[in-house]
């Protein structure tokens, strides 16, 4: 029986989350970054997408690194959007200061292209084919497929409104606007997605270590080239993290564990039909998940 790391994306952010990280992460991060990298998780620099990724890669890392050391080491790895990056850190795939470099141009490409009045919308309790209907025609896109009733859209702030407004009068439970800026997993994002792959050119990948499971595909990549791909276009392809964690469980994977912050994605492994146990490192505390991935190891 295997173990999975989880990696969140973006909406998870929180001020503060960088204090009192594990290990030696944020010192690496200021080394590459500069005097800036102290402030990343302050409320003002997180209403910048560059900032809040920033954060979400560091925090990542460090508590990955920290299970690691703790003697917990994942047998696949597994991020949404921007948790794709510290999950290839992890994997053994990506290069720590490569990704801080890669990670800010990101965040800088994202908010260029849509500076403001763009971002996503999570709709609860309408199926796909409901959702689809309701965004067709809309100027909305399908962002994330997040689980059989969570569905996420992207566009502007005008139009995902509307949407919304319609969803909750189709029957969905919750139509809530999320802490992005920048209308994120779809095409609205495709040339700056572009911008990437260039720059991802002039950076060398391994073949990782632990199983890199694609957050946009469902599928574990092992060649370097095809985790380059990944990592830069998914700003512009739709998220499939249900069909990740049941790609997972049947690898079987029987414990997943959530990288702070938060616990988004914990939820959404629960709901993916997933035969272990899954929790947030955030929520449970390590010494939860070293118990549960020493006793999983016990088993065999």
């Amino acid at each position: 029986m295997k173990i999975l790391f989880t990696f969140p994306g973006q909406g998870t952010q929180h001020a503060g989350m960088l204090q009192n990280l594990p290990g030696t992460e944020l010192a690496q991060a200021r080394e590459v970054l500069g005097a800036q990298a102290d402030r990343l998780d302050s409320p003002d620099a997180l209403k910048h997408t560059r900032a809040v990724q920033l954060s979400l890669l560091i925090a990542g890392v460090a508590w990955a690194r920290e299970l690691e050391r703790r003697g917990v080491s994942p047998d696949i790895v597994s991020g949404l959007s921007i948790g794709a990056y510290p999950a290839a850190v992890i994997a053994g795939a990506l290069d720590f200061a490569d990704a801080l470099k890669l990670v800010a141009l990101r965040g800088d490409l994202m908010e260029q292209a849509y500076p403001h009045g763009y971002g996503l919308t999570a709709i609860v309790g309408l199926t796909l084919s409901q959702v689809e209907a309701l965004v067709d025609g809309s100027g909305t896109y399908i962002a994330n497929l997040n689980a059989e009733t969570q569905i996420v859209i992207a566009g502007s702030d005008d139009a995902m409104a509307r949407v919304a407004k319609r969803a909750l009068e189709k029957g969905a439970s919750k139509a809530n606007r999320l802490a992005v800026s920048v209308p994120s997993h779809c095409e609205l994002l495709a040339q700056p997605a572009q911008t990437l792959v260039e720059a991802f050119s002039n950076v060398t990948l391994s073949r990782p270590r632990y199983a890199y499971l694609s957050g946009s595909s469902g599928r574990v990549l092992w060649q370097p080239e095809k985790i380059a791909d990944d990592l830069a276009m998914n700003m512009a392809r739709t998220v499939r993290w249900q069909e990740a964690v049941i790609a997972a469980n049947e690898r079987e994977a029987r414990l997943a564990i959530e990288m702070p912050p938060g616990g988004v994605l914990t939820c959404l492994t629960r709901q993916a039909a997933w035969e272990g146990e899954s929790v947030s490192l955030e929520r449970s505390g390590v010494e939860v998940a070293v118990h549960l991935a020493k006793r999983l190891r016990a088993q065999g």
